[in-house]
């Protein structure tokens, strides 16, 4: 259920990570816990002066909008609502993407910096719905599904909701991020009075995603 995509944008490489979310009201979600592929530039001062987003050879994420299509392979997704996070400096966004018959998804989007000498790169995440039957995160190794992840980094972020998203209009989100150590991704998330849910996701081909807007 869940996919990542990597795309290089130009001197920035655009990480995409792809999976599914069962119901509108399920936690936005977030994973810090692998380093992004980085592709060195041949000039520093080049790179800093590039704008990935102006590249027009390839799909640039932090287009989309509420309202727009979005097609993951064969897979056709209405973008119904947004969720705009911030923590300590850090600013990303959530999408939920309405696939029909009540299946979500939620997609995050997030530009981060490089190392010194290094363009920016976006990681575009998600999530797919993982049961843990009551599990809470905890500061040591969880086994999920037999296998083992460890804690990488864990917090509370801000968010404010545009569109339909089945959560306040603002609020607060924690979050608990773990990493298997082949490289897995696992997060557990909460907006602040709920419950945790957790979820995870595995890589895919590039190319896989694309975008219809009305005009």
């Amino acid at each position: 259920m869940t996919t990542a995509i990597v795309i290089v944008l130009g001197l920035a490489t655009v990480v995409v990570v792809l999976g599914a979310v069962v119901g509108a009201v399920a936690a936005t979600r977030r994973a810090r816990t692998r380093e992004p592929v980085r592709t060195p530039p041949a000039d520093p001062g080049e790179a800093q002066a590039h704008d990935p987003a102006a590249e027009p050879d390839f799909f640039d994420p932090r287009t989309i909008r509420v309202g727009d299509t979005v097609y993951v392979e064969a897979a056709r997704y209405r973008a119904v609502g947004a969720l705009h996070c911030t923590m300590q400096g850090e600013k990303w966004t959530e999408y939920l993407l309405d696939e029909g018959a009540r299946r979500y998804n939620w997609l995050s989007v997030e530009e981060r910096p490089g190392t010194e000498g290094e363009s920016l790169h976006l990681e575009v995440l998600l999530w797919t719905d993982v049961p843990t039957q009551g599990m809470v995160p905890a500061r040591h190794m969880l086994i999920v599904d037999g296998l083992e992840f460890y804690p990488v980094e864990r917090g509370t972020a801000a968010f404010r909701s545009e569109g339909n998203t089945g959560l306040p209009e603002r609020g607060l989100l924690d979050f608990a991020d773990y990493r298997t150590s082949d490289g897995r991704l696992l997060s557990f998330q909460r907006v602040q009075g709920g419950q945790w849910e957790a979820s995870y996701a595995r890589p895919l081909t590039p190319g896989s995603i694309r975008l219809d807007r009305l005009p």
